[in-house]
């Protein structure tokens, strides 16, 4: 296995009455993200707020097109050699998977490690796009795509094995999904969903609020900066969620790591 992306779960309680419509609003503010979204499902007693920068999927016609983050620091002189290696490696994982799918000699690399720049920090991103072929369905295109590479790891199978025996608690929606597909016009827009709140009830019954944040392990890998990097994810958002003064997530004390 070459890389696998481990997560760790912060947890907090909640008030039976605490809404998110002011995290969302506060995130929205403090942090705008291109696929940022509010979610509330009351059957399944899950809300979800996400400030995501990541794009899972986006069909339009028979083009899909996938942009895998790899590659997290405060600035661009701070991203190292492993930020551009790991990128790279996903880059060819998310090649392989869209080939499963599409066309023969259609799957290209748009552009590769590109620098974006997000509120406090920077990332490596990549684009990855093919052409479907025909009668290519979503349950054939979810089969060979999820869940995304830059969340799992290289090779996918190893690294899906390695998450499940290493980390102790779900990611819930935290790394899968998010977004809306227009099946009769092959139209969709898909976020990873990362820098991710979600609220639901734990096993007790008791509504907690929980945020995921993660980092790409491997051989190369410095236990301290992989665990500074998962620290540097969360320190934004976790702040800005802390901020308002009827607060509904406190930074630091109280919150719980259920992930370590």
């Amino acid at each position: 296995m070459y890389q696998a992306n481990l997560c760790r779960i912060l947890e907090h309680d909640l008030d039976e009455s605490a809404d998110l419509d002011g995290l969302d609003v506060l995130l929205r503010k403090g942090n705008p993200a291109p696929y940022a979204c509010r979610i509330r499902v009351d059957a399944a007693g899950l809300d979800i707020v996400s400030a995501s920068p990541e794009r899972f999927l986006m069909r339009t016609g028979t083009t899909l097109r996938s942009s895998p983050i790899k590659g997290t620091a405060t600035t661009v002189d701070r991203l190292l050699p492993k930020d551009v290696a790991e990128n790279v490696m996903i880059v060819d994982l998310v090649r392989n998977d869209l080939s499963r799918i599409c066309h023969e000699g259609t799957v290209d690399v748009e552009a590769l490690c590109g620098v974006e720049a997000h509120p406090g920090l920077v990332h490596l991103v990549s684009t990855v796009a093919g052409r479907l072929r025909p009668h290519i369905g979503w349950s054939e295109i979810f089969d060979a795509t999820f869940p995304p590479g830059s969340v799992s790891g290289a090779p996918k199978s190893s690294a899906l094995t390695t998450i499940r025996d290493l980390e102790p608690a779900p990611r819930g929606p935290y790394c899968g999904a998010i977004g809306w597909v227009d099946a009769d016009r092959d139209e969709a827009e898909l976020a990873v969903g990362i820098r991710t709140f979600w609220a639901e009830r734990d096993v007790l019954g008791k509504r907690v609020l929980r945020f995921g944040t993660g980092a790409g392990i491997t051989w190369g890998s410095d236990p301290a900066a992989e665990w500074a990097e998962t620290e540097l994810k969360a320190a934004r958002l976790v702040g800005l969620a802390g901020s308002d003064a009827g607060s509904i997530l406190a930074a630091g004390a109280g919150v719980t790591d259920v992930a370590k």
